[in-house]
């Protein structure tokens, strides 16, 4: 297996600039290949997951180019002009479930699949919410999850779609950026509590960018207009990965700090910019900007143990599960159930790289109860699996400023989001 060690460390400091976000990167790409018009996209986020949406639309009739750090998409004002395509969409949750979406009302017929992983993966109430207005598809394995064969859909008046929320918010921005395609008013009302609201709120944000303004009643209830038509909006930049500074923001605490990181700050549209209002509470030390956030450890002793209900930064919420180990008591993670349908089980997974350190760890259906060893002295030489999940090879990076090394298995899952992380990461700690 390939791996890497990582040497002990205990300091961090330093400065890092954040790669595009994954979630920005390809829902603006989707949006800006609907749209009427040419959109020039500055910092699109250069990985897998984004080049499996690339690979698609170019598959599905859209034109793109590539012109260094820029791209240029031109839109097809509507439906995708390929009405036959066999998609292969690798882990990418942010790829299928809105392409499902848009594909069901794009009067094709069209095959999506991906890893083994993804075809673990839920999407029937999705798929649930989509029959409701016509949609034709078929289960091509499993009930309820991909791969999917998607027929032209049937004729539909009807007025409201239904969709569960507590599963994945995907469901719902899939549905939100699809619904425009049908050329009417329609209204999506959420049947269950929405979990990761601000990634919603992305959506509803970068649709308005391109022409599309939703209406909503909390978070129950969502309206499209008549007439909404996606329109390029020129040129969009897309914010740093919010959820990429968390790891270098949690070695800022860790190590001493400071550490700062440029690409997100106040006027960020993502949520987990509000990782850092849980570092506070742990005692960390906050600055932040517009587009820039700094963060250093405690001025007295260590961080503080927690109790935090994280729904609303789920991946985010990963970082702490280790940052944990750096506290000085048990720590609880609550409301984390949309951890099982990630890209591994991510609480299952965690609890058993954790022990590994010799941390306690007392796992439930949605929570994680971690306890540090002694002194945060941690097992060395632990070697952690990543189970082809980026945001664990990233997280357990931090074990390292424990001052005891550390091999990370298979790290170029990374790739999937921050392929040069490891070496960003090296950059700013020190023994």
């Amino acid at each position: 297996m390939d791996f890497l060690d990582l040497p002990p460390v205990s300091k961090a400091r330093g400065n890092v600039v954040l790669p595009g976000s994954k979630s920005i990167s390809n829902r603006t790409l989707l949006l800006a290949a609907l749209s009427h018009g040419e959109t020039l996209i500055h910092d699109l986020l250069n990985s897998d997951d984004v080049q499996r949406m690339l690979d698609a639309l170019k598959l599905l009739g859209v034109h793109w180019r590539q012109d260094g750090d820029r791209y240029y998409v031109s839109g097809v004002g509507g439906a995708f002009p390929n009405k036959d395509a066999v998609l292969f969409l690798g882990n990418a949750g942010t790829a299928i479930r809105p392409l499902t979406a848009v594909l069901a009302l794009c009067r094709g017929h069209y095959c999506l699949a991906g890893v083994p992983r993804m075809h673990e993966r839920p999407i029937g109430d999705l798929v649930d919410a989509l029959r409701q207005i016509g949609a034709q598809i078929r289960y091509v394995q499993n009930q309820g999850f991909p791969p999917l064969e998607i027929f032209p859909a049937t004729e539909s008046k009807i007025d409201v779609v239904r969709v569960r929320g507590d599963v994945s918010s995907q469901f719902l921005t899939g549905l939100l950026m699809a619904l425009p395609l049908m050329g009417r008013p329609i209204a999506i009302e959420v049947s269950s509590e929405l979990i990761s609201k601000p990634y919603v709120e992305i959506t509803l944000s970068l649709m308005a960018r391109f022409g599309v303004e939703v209406t909503r009643d909390g978070w129950r209830a969502f309206g499209l207009p008549d007439g909404a038509v996606y329109r390029s909006p020129g040129e969009i930049h897309v914010e740093g990965d919010a959820s990429s500074a968390s790891y270098f923001l949690a070695a800022g605490a860790i190590g001493g700090g400071p550490v700062r990181v440029s690409g997100v700050g106040r006027s960020s549209i993502q949520g987990d910019v509000k990782f850092v209002q849980e570092l506070e509470k742990l005692g960390a030390l906050v600055s932040m900007g517009d587009n820039w956030i700094e963060v250093q450890a405690p001025a007295v002793g260590k961080l503080q143990p927690f109790d935090l209900d994280l729904n609303h930064i789920p991946d985010a919420a990963m970082t702490l599960a280790v940052v944990a180990l750096f506290t000085r008591g048990a720590c609880r993670l609550r409301n984390i159930a949309s951890w099982r349908v990630k890209e591994t089980d991510r609480i299952a997974a965690m609890a058993t790289e954790l022990r590994k350190l010799g941390a306690e760890v007392e796992e439930g259906a949605d929570y994680l109860h971690i306890i540090s060893p002694a002194n945060s002295h941690l097992t060395p030489n632990a070697a952690i699996d990543t189970y082809d999940d980026h945001r664990m090879a990233m997280c357990f990076s931090l074990a390292s400023l424990a001052g005891a090394p550390i091999r990370i298995n298979d790290p170029h899952c990374v790739a999937k989001t921050f392929p040069d992380y490891f070496q960003r990461f090296a950059a700013i700690v020190s023994a």
